[in-house]
C-alpha cells in the first residue's frame, strides 16, 4: 500500500536518527555498517531505553539473600532449609488481584469467546469455597466476589491453572493498549473468537488488528510503513505468577534492613522484629496484617477491631513493606510458579532457583513456518521431545518438574542415549510418588502440586513468614488463596 508518510511518521522517523546518532553509536562496531539507514542496509537499532513499569507493578531490585525458613518449624517438615541465593531484578503488583480485576478479565472473556462458552465457564472462580460444614458462610458464596463493596478485596477460589491464564490474558491486554497509546493501533470493540489481540500472534504476524499508522519502515521499497518488532522495546514481557525464590525475596524486602551490603536482621515476617504488632506511635499496638490471633478470634473485640476484618481486607490495608508491597503477610495465601517438592533446599540454582521447567517450542507446519494459530487466537506451543532436548543441548529431558526426584528418567545419566523402553516408561513423579497402578496414591505430592505463601486471614502467625511453604494440587481452591502478577525486568538491575 503506497500513501504519503504523515507528520507522526515523519516524527519517527527523526527521532530514530537521532537516537541512533546519540554517543555515536550510529554504526556498528563490528562491521563499520551504518544503523537505521536505508542507504546502507537499513539495519534497525532501537537506543538503548529504560523499561516501562506496567499497570500496577513495582520494580523489585534483585540481589543475594538466604532463602528458607527462620521461624521454628514446629511441624517439623524440614522443607525449606536456608541456602544462599540470587535473585535478578524484577516487578511484582503492589497488591493481591482484586475481585473488579478478575472480573474485567470475565467480562473481556465473555464478550470475545461467544463461540466458546466453556472459556468462559473455566475462568469463573469457585465461590462454594466459601462453604464449611459447620459455619453459616452462605453469604459470601452469593456476594464476595460480585458485590460492589468487595471490589477491592483479593478474589478467592481461583487454582492455579485460572491465575495463570489471568496473567496470559493481562499480558496481551496491556500490550494491545501500549500499541493502541503509540497511535499504531485502534481500539477494536469487536474482537470476536480468534480475532483478538494475542502478543505472540501479533508478533509473529498473524493479527493485523485495526491499524490506524503503521511505524515508518527503513526499506526504501516499502513506503507502507511495518509493524511493531520486540526491537522497538515497546512490547512489555509477559505477565506471569513470581517464583517461590522471587516472592519470598519482594516479602522479606531487605532494601530496608541493610547497610552496604549488610543485613543487620535477619526478618521473620515482611517487617522487622519479632512482633506481629505495629510500634509506630500514631497505631502502636495495632496488627500489621489480617491473621488469627488465637482460637477463635479472627479480628478482635466489637468496639475496637484490631485488624478490622473478617474475612479478607482490602488489597491495600495495613502497611506496605520496604518496597511497597501490601499484604505480603496475611490477608490471603498467594499462589507462586513452582511445583512443590518437600526437598526443593537440596537440588537447586544458586541463580534465579525454580522447580516448574517445561521446555517448549513454537509448533510449526511441515514447511516449518509458525503453525497457524488456534481457534482462540494463540499461538501453539509443544513440548521438546526428549531425543530432540539432547541433540540440541544434551539435555536428558524438556521436563524438569520432577529433577532429581528419584524416578526412572531422573536416573539416566546426563548425554545417555534414550531406548525405546526409557520413552514407554511412566513419565516423572507419575512412577515415583504412586504405588502399584490401581491402588490408592501413596502421596499429594506430584507434578501438579503447586506452592502458595503468605499466611492468611485463616491462619496463625507462624504461616506469615515468608519462608514458610505449603502446596495444593494445581486445580485446587480456598477461601484464602489468591495471587498476585510478576514480569521479568529487562535492562539493568536498578533502572539506570
Amino acid at each position: 500500500m503506497n500513501f504519503k508518510l504523515s507528520v507522526f511518521a515523519q516524527f519517527l522517523i527523526v527521532a530514530v536518527f537521532l537516537m541512533s546518532c546519540k554517543g555515536k553509536k550510529d554504526a556498528s562496531s563490528a562491521t563499520g555498517w551504518k544503523y537505521n539507514d536505508p542507504n546502507e542496509g537499513g539495519f534497525f537499532v532501537a537506543e538503548a531505553q529504560d523499561q516501562q513499569t506496567g499497570p500496577g507493578l513495582i520494580l523489585i531490585e534483585g540481589g543475594t539473600y538466604s532463602m528458607g525458613r527462620v521461624e521454628q518449624d514446629v511441624l517439623y517438615d524440614w522443607n525449606n532449609i536456608p541456602r544462599r541465593v540470587t535473585v535478578s531484578s524484577f516487578y511484582m503488583d503492589e497488591s493481591e488481584v482484586r475481585n473488579v480485576d478478575y472480573r474485567e478479565y470475565m467480562h473481556w472473556v465473555a464478550k470475545v469467546f461467544v463461540d466458546y462458552p466453556e472459556v468462559y465457564r473455566n475462568a469463573v472462580p469457585d465461590t462454594l469455597v466459601w462453604r464449611r460444614p459447620m459455619a453459616y458462610n452462605e453469604p459470601y458464596v452469593q456476594y464476595y466476589f460480585r458485590h460492589p463493596s468487595y471490589n477491592e478485596y483479593p478474589v478467592v477460589g481461583v487454582n492455579w491453572l485460572q491465575a495463570n491464564d489471568y496473567c496470559a490474558w493481562r499480558t496481551d491486554r496491556v500490550n494491545e493498549k501500549l500499541l493502541i497509546d503509540i497511535k499504531h493501533l485502534e481500539p477494536d470493540p469487536n474482537q470476536i473468537n480468534e480475532n483478538n489481540f494475542n502478543t505472540d500472534a501479533y508478533l509473529a504476524g498473524q493479527y493485523e488488528g485495526i491499524v490506524k499508522e503503521n511505524l515508518p519502515s527503513l526499506d526504501p521499497n516499502d513506503d507502507g510503513g511495518r509493524k511493531v518488532m520486540l526491537e522497538d522495546g515497546i512490547i512489555l514481557p509477559k505477565y506471569r505468577l513470581p517464583t517461590e525464590a522471587e516472592w519470598e525475596f519482594a516479602a522479606l524486602a531487605l532494601i530496608g534492613n541493610s547497610f552496604e551490603e549488610r543485613v543487620y536482621e535477619r526478618r521473620i515476617y515482611p517487617w522487622d522484629g519479632h512482633n506481629v504488632r505495629n510500634d509506630e506511635k500514631k497505631t502502636r499496638g495495632k496488627m500489621r496484617a489480617n491473621f488469627v490471633r488465637g482460637r477463635g478470634d479472627l479480628m478482635g473485640v466489637a468496639g475496637d477491631l484490631n485488624d478490622n476484618a473478617t474475612v479478607p481486607a482490602p488489597v491495600n490495608s495495613y502497611w506496605p513493606n520496604d518496597y511497597g508491597l501490601y499484604c505480603m503477610a496475611g490477608n490471603v495465601n498467594e499462589w507462586v510458579q513452582d511445583v512443590y517438592r518437600p526437598l526443593s533446599f537440596e537440588d537447586f540454582d544458586e541463580f534465579n532457583p525454580f522447580r516448574g521447567n517445561v521446555f517448549t517450542k513454537l509448533a510449526t507446519d511441515e514447511e516449518g513456518n509458525v503453525a497457524e494459530k488456534d481457534s482462540l487466537g494463540r499461538l501453539r506451543y509443544v513440548e521438546i521431545s526428549a531425543d530432540e532436548a539432547i541433540n540440541r543441548w544434551n539435555y536428558k529431558k524438556a521436563d524438569y518438574r520432577n529433577y532429581m526426584d528419584g524416578d526412572y528418567e531422573s536416573s539416566i545419566n546426563e548425554g545417555g542415549e534414550w531406548s525405546a523402553g526409557a520413552k514407554t516408561q511412566e513419565r516423572g513423579s507419575a512412577r515415583m510418588y504412586k504405588m502399584i497402578p490401581g491402588q490408592d496414591e501413596s502421596s499429594l505430592i506430584s507434578d501438579h502440586a503447586r506452592v502458595y505463601k503468605g499466611g492468611s486471614w485463616r491462619d496463625r502467625a507462624y504461616w506469615m513468614s515468608p519462608g514458610a511453604r505449603r502446596f495444593l494440587d494445581e486445580g485446587g481452591s480456598r477461601d484464602d488463596l489468591g495471587f498476585r502478577c510478576a514480569m521479568i525486568r529487562v535492562g539493568s538491575p536498578g533502572g539506570n
